[in-house]
């Protein structure tokens, strides 16, 4: 029996190649909705594999997209949640214990939504680090939900777009990508090891800075 696609690629972006190919286009919305809450692979290395998957013949691209839009809506929604129940302050403090994340990206995401308004919502989906946060603010400044749902969406929607379609480009070259899929490996190892760092290194320092005063 002849191997996938999915299966001839090498590392970290094989296994979450074979996972997306397992799992189907639910997988992919599953993706996006726990990168959203907590980003464990980013949707940089999540949809293009799976727009990837779509010239293969595995996956369908529109289901991808709608799936993709489905799974970043809901975790936003999620966050939105727990902010508008909890508050700002105790929200971040709460998400600012789990692993990878980090209260100063927390608070540049409330930042960035005190001087953008309700435009941030949508800009803020086009931008890594702070698409997955910007709705806790939203949230907690009890923004119209219809207003947020649309806002998220079309961003969202944008972004996952994007991403999917660049991976299905490329897999009209599956060469290419067999060839180069090895050091996209070592950019998303470098990436996760240099965000692991660079939060230790950041709490330890913050950790100095209150000992000291």
């Amino acid at each position: 029996m002849a191997s996938t696609p999915a299966e001839d690629l090498p590392g970290l972006v094989g296994f979450v190649a074979r996972t997306i190919d397992g799992l189907g286009e639910w997988g992919v919305g599953l993706s996006t909705f726990a990168e959203t809450v907590f980003p464990p692979i980013p949707s940089e290395v999540i949809l293009p594999l799976a727009g990837f998957l779509t010239q293969q013949g595995t996956l369908n691209f529109v289901l991808v997209i709608l799936a993709s839009t489905a799974g970043a809506y809901l975790g936003a929604l999620l966050l939105y949640w727990l902010g508008s129940s909890l508050g700002l302050e105790r929200s971040i403090k709460w998400l600012s214990k789990l692993p990878l994340v980090d209260r100063e990206d927390l608070e540049k995401a409330a930042d960035w939504f005190s001087r953008h308004g309700r435009a941030a919502v949508f800009f803020g989906r086009l931008i890594p680090g702070v698409r997955s946060l910007i709705s806790l603010p939203a949230g907690a400044e009890k923004m119209n939900l219809l207003t947020f749902s649309v806002f998220t969406v079309a961003g969202s929607g944008i972004w996952n777009t994007a991403l999917v379609s660049l991976g299905a480009l490329l897999g009209k070259q599956y060469t290419v990508v067999d060839e180069y899929s090895r050091y996209l490996n070592y950019a998303v190892y470098a990436a996760l090891a240099g965000a692991v760092v660079w939060l230790v290194v950041r709490r330890i320092r913050r950790a100095r800075k209150q000992r000291r005063s």
